[in-house]
């Protein structure tokens, strides 16, 4: 089941360095009102990071949108993010290219700030 459980600590995001910088996992909700990153969830077991995009799952078009999204978000290039797996599924593994170490440091205080909102 999808979600957090009230009363546990939030998850924490698993993010995987590559030869090119690092890879996450990310639970997409396409069709939606908006497009949004809205912080981490648990799903089957493991933490996601949790997006919504407008856009329909047909030819791409949602995962385009998602690797846009992840891009503002982290105020990267758009080039600098693609979907490396789950083309076709909900849980995808997104890759971002640069420096993992920044990178990390990067997503780590981007999620500080959903944290800071549930405050």
């Amino acid at each position: 089941m999808a979600g957090t459980v009230p009363g546990r600590p939030a998850p924490q995001l698993k993010i995987r360095q590559t030869e090119t910088g690092v890879a996450l996992a990310v639970r997409l909700t396409p069709k939606s009102a908006r497009d949004a990153v809205e912080g981490i969830e648990e799903f089957g077991g493991d933490p996601v990071l949790k997006a919504r995009v407008r856009a329909v799952p047909e030819n791409g078009q949602a995962n385009a949108a998602l690797e846009t999204l992840i891009a503002d978000w982290l105020d990267l290039p758009r080039t600098s993010v693609w979907v490396i797996q789950g083309a076709k599924a909900r849980i995808k593994i997104v890759a971002v290219d640069g420096s993992a170490i920044g990178l990390s440091a990067l997503i780590a205080t981007r999620l500080t700030e959903f944290r800071d909102s549930d405050s």
